[in-house]
């Protein structure tokens, strides 16, 4: 099936999803407030680091918190929109659940994304979007449009990074028949870049930009946002690890489905 008839077919999957999650407020409403909770206490983690230096290797405080904020925006939308991954990593696949989405003229991978929406990830977002804002307040910054374009197109591309480092490590299921652990251990290396990477040694800056990019989506186009990047790092290279990186997942993840023998089998 076609791009154009995905798009078409993706408000369906969206309306049954909201209808799914009105049904289950309270649900949501925990999650959303769980997501707040946490984040509020990476913010004071960074402040209390911040009591005890002056700066972090020539990062200020508001500066870090800008980095941290921005982080959490395609991390949240990531988490919206594909959540669905992590069960199919975990146990859908070894129980056969592909049998249901591989049965119909419509690309499976869209029905494996579409078919969940996960609210909670709206936490993220909107706490990464305030922090970012209010991180940015105070620094006085005054982004041209430009730099409005740049931070647009870095949290799109950020996102589709995270879909992609979890796709190509779901994907190691259709091998292992359970391969959560694999996405688990790869997505923890987005807590690092919370921070500048340039406080970690050059290689492990070389492992979060081309290995496990989580550095691509969050330090690079927030440094150049701050004043401290270059327009290459902070557009391009998410541009080109986007289009490399996840183009390169769902190609991995179409051989692995081609290996995929069903339940019990």
């Amino acid at each position: 099936m076609g791009l154009k008839k995905c798009i078409k077919l993706y408000p369906h999957y969206l309306a049954q999803n909201f209808k799914s999650l009105m049904e289950y407020r309270i649900d949501f409403f925990i999650g959303l407030v769980g997501f707040f909770f946490l984040q509020t206490c990476g913010v004071v983690f960074i402040k209390l680091v911040f009591n005890s230096i002056p700066n972090l290797k020539g990062w200020e405080f508001y500066e870090v918190l800008f980095i941290y904020g921005f982080a959490q925006i395609p991390r949240g939308l990531d988490h919206v929109f594909t959540d669905n991954l992590w069960l199919y990593a975990g146990w859908k696949i070894e129980k056969g659940e592909m049998d249901r989405l591989l049965t119909r003229p419509v690309n499976p991978l869209f029905q494996l994304i579409a078919e969940r929406f996960q609210p909670d990830g709206l936490g993220e977002f909107l706490i990464g979007t305030v922090l970012s804002v209010w991180a940015g307040i105070h620094l006085g910054l005054r982004l041209n449009a430009v730099e409005w374009a740049v931070a647009l197109a870095a949290v799109f591309c950020g996102a589709a990074i995270i879909t992609g480092i979890k796709l190509f490590y779901t994907t190691f299921a259709f091998w292992v028949k359970r391969s959560q652990s694999y996405v688990y251990t790869a997505y923890n290396f987005n807590e690092f870049c919370y921070y500048p990477i340039t406080i970690y040694n050059r290689a492990v800056q070389f492992f979060l930009t081309f290995v496990v990019p989580f550095a691509v989506t969050s330090y690079f186009p927030a440094a150049y946002l701050l004043g401290k990047g270059k327009l290459f790092q902070g557009l391009f290279l998410p541009v080109i690890i986007a289009v490399v990186f996840t183009g390169g997942a769902y190609l991995f993840w179409k051989k692995g489905l081609a290996h995929y023998e069903s339940a019990g089998s």
